[in-house]
């Protein structure tokens, strides 16, 4: 008989809970049962694990009672990434690793057929946890988890790519793989600015609307634009973010945290604040946050960013209502049956939508043809509260010929020739019509 406890952590909206794998091999008919309220991706992991341990090399004790608990017992589970902590306890239980060794380490990820390492979601929950502990135990994760988990200070994270890489880092009579070395940690924050969200200077007329721009940023106010169609409601709105200041360290953590919950943050969203602009046939559940367990929404993955919602009347009733509270406290309380989370979002705001359901209102050509009633049941779909949380509100107008024509080009550094060029054809064309 062998036994075997092996750490790993769970993922419970931005907290990683500790979890147990024990494992115990016993005599008796060939079984591999696995307990501690796991879900089906979980129980799926036995075949996972049997077929990656074979194709590495390794032995497995298909002979003998294997038994694996996933404690505490009333923790839900999810995802795989209990592959890898279930592979190293067989593996430690049946004496082909040591059990000391496995103790100081925090293992996750899931394993492929082939032994192989595939990313998991919440790695960098898991090293902020680690860090607020000030444990000593060293995460072990695959290798876009692990680059994920580097930017916490503090934290111990080694990068594998297969199993066989764990066994050998795990085994004291041979020397380490080369790949078996910590990586080093990359808190530091991006110097340069992201230049595709664009500049204010990329847009010609609409001052005022600019200088609402710049008070909203200045402030952190909710902006509502209003205008006819294609007046550029969409482009101002995104040429915000390149008014916003730089993200402290924790402040881009806490970003990249939520973002980790739908997989793992590449290096080129580090640092950088969220710009998220749902279409508007968005559920309320992809707009708050939702599903079992309850991932962020929209509203979570804005935070400490920018939040656009277009054309905001036709968003359904419910979904716009349900950013009352946000709006105000800057976090959301997802309440189900079985589970209860809470997710920061601190988001701003900014909205556009068209004064009526033609869009030309006020205009001469083209005319509008609503009458007043559906004028008044178009702009009566944003409630009184929604409105009274909406800071700031825009009129954004169509811009005649002649002022687009006589506005400045913008300059060399900020255009690319090609851009340039075609913006000369363009005003050529403009003027023989």
């Amino acid at each position: 008989m062998g036994f075997a406890a092996v750490h790993s952590r769970a993922v419970w909206g931005l907290q990683a809970p500790r979890v147990t794998v024990e494992v115990h091999l016993a005599n008796g008919l060939p079984s591999f049962t696995l307990v501690g309220l796991a879900d089906t991706e979980v129980r799926e992991s036995r075949e996972r694990v049997r077929s990656a341990i074979l194709n590495s090399g390794l032995a497995f004790p298909s002979n003998q009672r294997i038994t694996v608990n996933l404690a505490p017992a009333d923790l839900p589970k999810e995802s795989g990434r209990f592959d890898l902590p279930i592979a190293v306890g067989i593996l430690a239980a049946s004496g082909l690793l040591p059990v000391a060794a496995v103790s100081s380490y925090v293992f996750a990820g899931e394993l492929s057929l082939s032994g192989e390492l595939r990313p998991v979601r919440g790695a960098l929950a898991m090293a902020q946890a680690l860090h607020h502990e000030g444990t000593d135990a060293a995460l072990v994760l695959p290798t876009d988890s692990a680059q994920e988990a580097a930017w916490v200070p503090g934290t111990k994270v080694y990068s594998v790519k297969q199993l066989q890489e764990v066994v050998q880092g795990l085994m004291p009579a041979t020397p380490p793989a080369s790949a078996w070395q910590p990586l080093q940690v990359q808190a530091q924050l991006p110097q340069s600015p992201r230049l595709e969200v664009g500049d204010l200077q990329d847009i010609k007329g609409h001052t005022g609307v600019k200088r609402g721009l710049e008070i909203a940023a200045a402030g952190g106010h909710s902006l509502l634009m209003v205008g006819p169609p294609g007046v550029g409601k969409s482009m101002l709105a995104k040429r915000l973010l390149g008014l916003l200041p730089p993200l402290r360290l924790d402040q881009a953590l806490q970003t990249a945290a939520i973002q980790s919950m739908y997989g793992p943050v590449g290096l080129s969203q580090w640092g950088q604040r969220p710009y998220r602009h749902p279409h508007h046939s968005a559920s309320l559940a992809a707009l708050v946050g939702g599903g079992a367990p309850p991932r962020p929404g929209e509203i979570s993955l804005a935070h400490h960013g920018v939040l656009f919602l277009d054309e905001l009347p036709e968003f359904s009733r419910p979904a716009l209502e349900a950013l009352r509270e946000p709006l105000e406290t800057g976090c959301i309380s997802l309440a189900r049956a079985k589970y209860h989370v809470e997710y920061p979002a601190a988001f701003q705001l900014v909205a556009a939508m068209n004064p009526c359901p033609c869009g030309y209102l006020g205009m001469q050509k083209p005319a509008c043809r609503c009458s007043p009633e559906q004028v008044a049941r178009y702009q009566g779909r944003i409630s009184g509260p929604l409105w009274d949380r909406i800071d700031m509100q825009v009129s954004v107008n169509a811009l005649s010929p002649e002022v687009l024509l006589q506005a400045p080009l913008v300059s060399a550094p900020l255009m690319s020739k090609r851009a340039a060029l075609q913006r000369k054809k363009w005003r050529g064309n403009a003027k023989r019509v």
